[in-house]
């Protein structure tokens, strides 16, 4: 394991919550400890970087890191990719056939190698190619608008209608999907959300297979609630050693498969944190459909559990396997006994927030 004179979060482009920033803080200090280096806390913008350190990045990395002193995903916790839009939802769906614009890089072999492993739908950069999109995939049934960017299912809406498209699509900002992007995509009924992922820290591998729930925002909407997750020490033949349900062998596979033709097609990316949504549900004529939804290479909302269980392994050389889960909860109430309380506040966009780990055995 390398030496590190700290470890030092790296802030994104876009301003985050105060409970994104507290349980950021936290874990990177949970991460410095395991790693034996100080916490130094954000990097200042335009510093120069003397030394040798670890870092945490907000955000996936793109381009060049070299002025950073990284050299590999050994060096930090997250991902690193070339474009900005392989880091994004986009990347999961083919584009149209003559799209009006697509970003630099972009690569529809990439799409083609995923399609037995993906969902119905496209990613487009022009509102009139989402127009275009939309009404190919309502033939099939409900369409499920998604922001490339967005998180915890904010900003989604599923149409139904012609009309209901044309009057999502003219909310939207032209010039906000001309850079980032939309993803159309069928909706399932019925859902059930995996989570499929592999964290490497400290010279130490973890694979896990688990799933989200959702809870509500206080609004009404239906947000992210947090993930249960099942860690084993090793990589995803570890994983696949277990006894697994049918429905997760096959999201772990996929996952697997999406994960390898990433890494073929975007040789840029190097992640030390990998993380996928795969969803199973029933589509509009109500056959069972599965699919990988999106990819996350950042740190992310089931973080906590895996750097949590990291120091569970870290610590007891003989753990193969745990149970680690988090949870957020919009509402002011004390987590519940056994658990391990990361944030908890009135300083959310939704009012107040509750987030907490809970470990079990395995």
């Amino acid at each position: 394991m390398a030496g590190y004179d700290g470890l030092l979060l790296l802030p994104g482009t876009t301003p985050r919550m105060a409970h994104e920033r507290a349980v950021q803080r936290l874990l990177g200090e949970k991460l410095a400890a395991l790693l034996g280096c100080p916490f130094l806390g954000p990097r200042q913008t335009g510093s120069e970087v003397r030394g040798r350190y670890y870092f945490l990045p907000e955000d996936s990395l793109v381009g060049d890191t070299r002025h950073l002193g990284i050299e590999g995903p050994d060096d930090f916790f997250g991902g690193q990719v070339g474009h900005a839009f392989i880091a994004t939802k986009a990347i999961s769906h083919p584009a149209l056939d003559a799209p009006r614009r697509l970003p630099a890089g972009w690569s529809e072999l990439f799409a083609r190698q995923v399609q037995s492993v993906t969902l119905q739908g496209f990613s487009v950069f022009d509102l009139e190619d989402a127009g275009e999109a939309g009404q190919r995939l309502l033939r099939q049934g409900p369409v499920r608008l998604k922001p490339v960017d967005g998180t915890a299912g904010r900003g989604q809406q599923v149409v139904r209608t012609p009309a209901e498209l044309d009057a999502a699509l003219a909310a939207l900002d032209a010039q906000r999907v001309a850079q980032h992007g939309l993803v159309l995509e069928e909706d399932l009924q019925q859902p059930i959300t995996y989570s499929v992922g592999q964290i490497r820290v400290a010279g130490t591998t973890l694979s896990y297979h688990g799933t989200q729930q959702l809870t509500d925002d206080g609004h009404g909407n239906p947000v992210y609630g947090g993930s249960q997750l099942t860690l084993v020490r090793g990589d995803y033949l570890a994983l696949m050693s277990l006894e697994l349900p049918r429905a997760v062998r096959l999201a772990v596979q996929q996952a697997r498969i999406f994960e390898l033709a990433a890494l073929e097609v975007y040789p840029s990316i190097q992640a030390s944190r990998r993380n996928y949504d795969v969803a199973l549900g029933l589509n509009a004529q109500g056959q069972s459909r599965s699919g990988v939804l999106e990819q996350s290479w950042r740190i992310g909302g089931a973080s906590a559990a895996e750097i949590f269980a990291l120091e569970a392994f870290i610590q007891d050389p003989q753990l193969q396997t745990l149970q680690a889960a988090t949870h957020e909860h919009y509402r002011d109430a004390p987590p519940p006994p056994g658990s391990i309380c990361l944030y908890r506040g009135q300083e959310s966009e939704d009012g107040p927030i509750a987030k907490y780990v809970k470990m079990e055995p395995s």
